[in-house]
């Protein structure tokens, strides 16, 4: 009798010990942190620090963007320039001389998907930054993001954002399976769809002057999402609209309307 209660306790603590795991692992639906998980925190924007407390408040996403130095390296860095030098017109050494706040150098594509690939819940929503330079400086960052991140088998975490309508087109002709929006708010569903876009990834503000378009895209099959959506009042209207996902530099406060 001892044994047969004995080895009831054992199967439903190793029960309530899988659904903890459970419930710690669940991620958020419809969150992507903007450069990562920041803000709260202090953290450095676009930093491998960001990325990962995106990853630990369960995100959805976790959004980052990518710049090609003079050099041909891929580099994550919202603006166009690192601490006062130009990303494009820089070698990635002379990029090195400068540090983030948390002493982080300014991070590589590959370190930055590396360290994602450590999990695989939160998905890495890559941007392509358009060159400030020219058009096939666009092209050659966004042929050497898909080599890279074939190269690293990091496909299925993936997905793609860009201001550039080419660029992502030409990551749907290089991956048919590839998940990209277009963030210029200056195209129509129909017109995305036709192209084979997934969704369409525009600001709140495009939405309010088009709601039709929240109407329009998912009987077409697109997902919708919306940036930088930072107050309550604007993520809830977004999420009465059956907006799929909604980017933001306040993670914990949207997380928390979900439940």
């Amino acid at each position: 009798m001892k044994k047969i209660l004995f080895l009831i306790f054992c199967i439903s603590f190793i029960g309530c010990a899988v659904k903890k795991a459970a419930i710690n692992t669940e991620t958020s639906k419809h969150i992507i942190a903007h450069r990562g998980a920041w803000k709260k925190l202090d953290l450095p924007e676009n930093s491998i620090a960001s990325l990962q407390q995106a990853i630990k408040l369960g995100c959805y996403g976790s959004e980052f963007d990518v710049h090609l130095t003079a050099d041909s390296v891929l580099v994550v860095n919202h603006d166009a320039e690192f601490m006062g030098m130009k990303i494009e017109t820089s070698t990635y050494s002379q990029l090195l001389q400068k540090k983030l706040k948390n002493q982080e150098s300014i991070p590589t594509v590959e370190a930055y998907l590396k360290e994602g690939l450590k999990q695989k819940k939160t998905k890495l929503i890559l941007e392509v930054k358009p060159s400030v330079i020219s058009k096939e400086r666009t092209l050659a960052l966004t042929k050497r993001v898909m080599d890279m991140v074939k190269y690293l088998k990091a496909e299925k975490l993936m997905e793609y954002i860009s201001f550039d309508y080419d660029a992502c087109k030409m990551i749907i002709q290089l991956d048919a399976n590839a998940k990209v929006a277009y963030l210029k708010g200056d195209v129509n569903p129909e017109k995305l769809k036709s192209d084979g876009f997934d969704g369409l990834d525009y600001h709140y503000s495009v939405f309010q002057k088009q709601p039709a378009w929240l109407a329009q895209a998912h009987p077409l099959g697109l997902m919708i999402n919306s940036w930088t959506v930072n107050d309550k009042e604007t993520a809830l209207w977004l999420m009465e609209n059956k907006a799929d996902f909604i980017t933001t530099n306040e993670p914990e406060l949207l997380i928390s309307l979900e439940k």
